[in-house]
């Protein structure tokens, strides 16, 4: 009978995994998720770029906001919502466990709250969205999150920073009002991403300017660049993330600085380009970063793109400058090995104008 019941608690045991580790695919079938926890650690193992201070961590010694009483059950959503619009540091005290909190909704930061938003996860939180919902919204010319300048587009709050945690199942496929940005999407104030990493986060498979799998900026105070530093996009194929263009990253006007980070096995889905050619969806170009815009600088330091996949252009990287203003600069990098798309002239997995600036150091690009 001690065996019989020993067997029982095995079954049961395996039974209540298997339901946790899986989900119904679109076909009906279940499929397997990955162990976000254990994935891909953050950042760029070979990475070793000097960060300048205000591309690194932010001090949280001193948090504004705790979730959780020292346990994972603790650290809710509803708290998590609710720190988030109050604004100012977040930490989390899950008795020094791992915890993956899933929200009922979009996290929402308001323009009128504490102006410096710190999320920091202490490398022991994931945020997921589900595969419902999008994770962290913010827009200055939102007036639902309320406008409080003149000019929203070019206003220097809130700062927004996210550090030490795990994105996963961010999904903004039914927002038709701000498309783009599985994970994250942002407009105005100023943004940041320290030692985070983002696996399975989606948004909309096909269209001619929109994307960000991850991540889609608009506008940021003074054009002063997006720092993405020791993060992880993918970095393996079951936690590659996918969206129209920009399998990672994606913007509009924006500058990027990366710094010792990693983007793996994601893919611009869409197909014809921007603008849509004829007879196709548009979209698929940037498989792991898409620029658009005017004035802006991409700088890649110490950072490895590769198996990224495009049905368009850019297998990597797609940069263009509408008025040829814009430039790129890889240091200490490697871009190699990434899949398909064109329009390819100096280097192989970045498409842009012939006269674009890119300036190559110490780095191989194949």
């Amino acid at each position: 009978m001690a065996f019989l019941k020993s067997g029982f608690s095995v079954l049961l045991i395996f039974a209540v995994s298997v339901l946790i580790s899986c989900k119904k695919d679109e076909g009906g079938k279940n499929q397997v998720l990955p162990n976000w926890q254990s994935g891909p650690p953050a950042g760029n193992p070979d990475g070793n770029y000097p960060v300048p201070s205000e591309a690194d961590l932010v001090d949280v010694s001193n948090p504004d906001h705790v979730i959780g009483n020292g346990t994972p059950e603790s650290c809710t959503s509803e708290a998590f919502l609710e720190a988030v619009a109050r604004g100012g540091k977040i930490v989390f005290n899950s008795g020094g466990r791992p915890v993956t909190i899933t929200l009922t909704r979009t996290a929402k930061i308001f323009n009128n709250a504490i102006p410096d938003v710190v999320i920091d996860g202490g490398g022991l939180v994931t945020l997921s969205g589900n595969n419902t919902h999008r994770i962290l919204y913010m827009n200055t010319c939102d007036s639902r999150q309320v406008w409080t300048t003149s000019q929203c587009q070019n206003q220097d709050h809130p700062r927004l920073v996210v550090q030490n945690l795990t994105f996963v199942q961010g999904n903004s496929t039914n927002d038709t009002e701000n498309e783009g940005g599985g994970a994250i999407w942002v407009r105005g104030g100023r943004f940041k991403a320290v030692n985070c990493r983002f696996f399975n986060n989606i948004c909309k498979s096909t269209g001619p300017d929109l994307g960000g799998a991850c991540i889609r900026v608009t506008n940021q105070f003074q054009n002063l660049p997006v720092y993405i530093t020791r993060c992880t996009f993918g970095g393996g194929e079951e936690y590659g993330n996918r969206g129209a263009n920009g399998g990672a990253l994606s913007s509009i006007g924006v500058s990027w600085t990366i710094i010792n980070s990693l983007f793996s096995h994601n893919e611009a889905t869409g197909n014809g380009g921007n603008p849509a050619q004829a007879g196709t969806p548009g979209g698929g170009s940037g498989g792991a970063i898409y620029n658009d815009g005017n004035t802006m600088h991409l700088k890649i330091f110490g950072t490895r793109i590769e198996y990224n996949k495009v049905n368009a252009y850019g297998s990597a990287i797609i940069f263009v400058s509408n008025n040829r203003t814009g430039s790129i600069t890889i240091k200490d990098s490697y871009i190699k090995n990434n899949i398909g798309g064109s329009w390819y002239t100096r280097y192989n997995g970045i498409s842009a104008h012939d006269e674009t600036p890119i300036n190559v150091e110490n780095s191989v690009i194949e």
